[in-house]
């Protein structure tokens, strides 16, 4: 009870947006794919990710001794940074995009894409993005609940709202700035990889303006519950 209590926020925020795509006549056309590789995430959630620890040690910075305020900033910052550094692994480790390539995998990025993720990547975010994170700065009560509250922003930038923020696009992610990231045409590849603040992008050489409303997705697509459960190996087995 305390988990789906936890995951409330979770189906609330997808369920508004997805309504929101409908009254824009943008609905998912992959949604049942999608809604599955959530279910399987799920599951997973509650029973293997959750045997997986993370760092468990002291941080260089101890939240509970800043200012409550700073100690929600530095947190985000370090987290959408750390973020940031793993997804651009994702894009160049074999074994990592293998994985990541299921979320990528949508013909037609929605709302409902935001769900679609291979059942193990929060294995490897959980000693990777989060612990690094965590051996950074200690955080608060506060800083948790922000961030998670802020994670919600996902289902919106993932969506098929065509909100383009023009000449401010470097200032947060929106939904024409993600698209150009999950965009199929090559001359896309390899942008605006941050996940809520495009800064990043931006230090790194890798910030380009959205550009259009590009076709998304890749040529190998999952198309049952066994090819999910798999997908690593499938994808690799015909990607070539």
């Amino acid at each position: 009870m305390v988990w789906l209590a936890h995951q409330l926020p979770v189906f609330v925020a997808a369920a508004v947006f997805v309504v929101l795509e409908r009254l824009a006549r943008a609905p998912s056309t992959d949604w049942l794919i999608n809604l599955a590789a959530w279910g399987i995430s799920l599951v997973a959630g509650i029973s293997v990710v959750q045997l997986v620890k993370g760092w468990q040690g002291g941080s260089l910075i101890d939240g509970a001794q800043l200012p409550g305020w700073l100690a929600v900033v530095l947190f985000i910052l370090v987290s959408d940074l750390a973020e940031y550094v793993f997804h651009r692994l994702q894009h160049k480790v074999p074994l990592l995009w293998a994985m990541h390539s299921l979320h990528h995998s949508d013909p037609e990025m929605s709302v409902l894409t935001t769900t679609r993720h291979f059942w193990a990547e929060p294995l490897f975010k959980t000693i990777t993005v989060w612990s690094v994170a965590a051996m950074i700065i200690t955080p608060t009560p506060a800083a948790i609940a922000v961030y998670a509250t802020l994670s919600l922003w996902n289902f919106l930038t993932h969506s098929r709202l065509k909100i383009y923020l023009g000449r401010w696009s470097w200032l947060i992610n929106s939904p024409a700035y993600h698209r150009r990231h999950h965009s199929s045409q090559p001359a896309h590849f390899n942008s605006n990889f941050a996940a809520l603040l495009p800064i990043w992008d931006v230090i790194a050489g890798s910030y380009h303006l959205p550009d259009g409303f590009p076709p998304t997705g890749l040529k190998v697509q999952p198309r049952s519950v066994s090819q999910l459960l798999l997908w690593p190996l499938y994808y690799r087995r015909n990607a070539d």
